[in-house]
């Protein structure tokens, strides 16, 4: 229970950082929109290449549209952890200050979109070979995935290692200071389902449910809860990403910054035992 409490503790400074620097909330929504692109710019001439048989241009643009996916969504993810960490050091920080420092990276982003981009058709590939027993443990292999590279993004963002010295030191602090790690994604996750996308779900729902006798109303509602849905997905981006940051921080440098107390990220990063 103590783990818990720390968990939504921890969830909420989060949410306190991002309250007061609301600029924080613009990378996921530039990450969103440039994967939303790219994926379509690749994609759609892939499928048109695929759709019939197996073509070398359909198998070549399909590969290079997971890449650069890959590679938009490290690269705003490290732009903002890169700006989270200058809001708690009490900077100003601005988009233009977080990219830059992800233009710096553009050799680490570029290797570790690589390690995404790969771990992710092999999981695709297993996925659609595996059912039953296999398919489970194939999700715990991702989740496992997951909570060993959740320090990754803020180690290329502030220490600027390569693909593979960042895996091993995201895989080492969390071998180290993997109990509040994986409650605070938990708590972060539940409080934004809660608070936002239960509600959004349940107004989808009811547009969906009276589209028939009050059809105008139920579009609006379906716009609303969808609107509703994308802001609660960028807001528990930001959040996990803030608090990843606070955690690499003080894991690894022993610093506190903006409301994040020592004594909560001390007792979040002890040694297991």
């Amino acid at each position: 229970m103590n783990r818990i409490r720390q968990g939504w503790a921890l969830a909420g400074r989060s949410w306190e950082t991002l309250r007061d620097d609301r600029s924080l909330a613009a990378f996921p929504v530039l990450g969103g929109l440039s994967v939303l692109f790219l994926a379509a710019a690749f994609g759609i001439p892939a499928a048109l290449n695929l759709k019939d048989h197996v073509s070398a241009l359909g198998v070549i643009l399909a590969a290079l549209g997971l890449y650069a996916v890959s590679f938009a969504g490290v690269f705003f993810s490290v732009a903002l952890a890169a700006a989270a960490s200058q809001v708690l050091d009490g900077q100003n920080a601005t988009v233009g200050s977080g990219l830059a420092v992800a233009r710096t990276r553009i050799p680490q982003i570029a290797g570790w979109a690589g390690v995404v981009a790969s771990v992710n058709l092999v999981i695709q590939a297993l996925e659609a070979r595996f059912s039953g027993i296999g398919a489970l443990l194939l999700r715990g292999a991702q989740v496992a995935w997951g909570l060993v590279t959740f320090l990754a993004i803020p180690v290329i963002a502030l220490e600027g290692l390569g693909p593979l010295a960042t895996l091993r030191r995201s895989a080492a602090l969390f071998r180290e200071r993997w109990g509040e790690q994986v409650t605070g994604q938990v708590s972060i996750g539940l409080a934004v389902f809660l608070a936002a996308m239960l509600p959004a779900i349940l107004v989808i729902v009811i547009g969906v449910a009276i589209l028939g006798p009050v059809a105008p109303l139920g579009f609006v509602l379906i716009a609303i809860g969808v609107a509703a849905l994308l802001v609660a997905i960028v807001l528990s981006n930001c959040l996990s990403q803030i608090f990843g940051v606070a955690l690499y921080r003080y894991a690894a440098r022993g610093e506190a910054g903006g409301p994040f107390a020592s004594d909560e990220l001390a007792a979040a990063v002890g040694r297991r035992s």
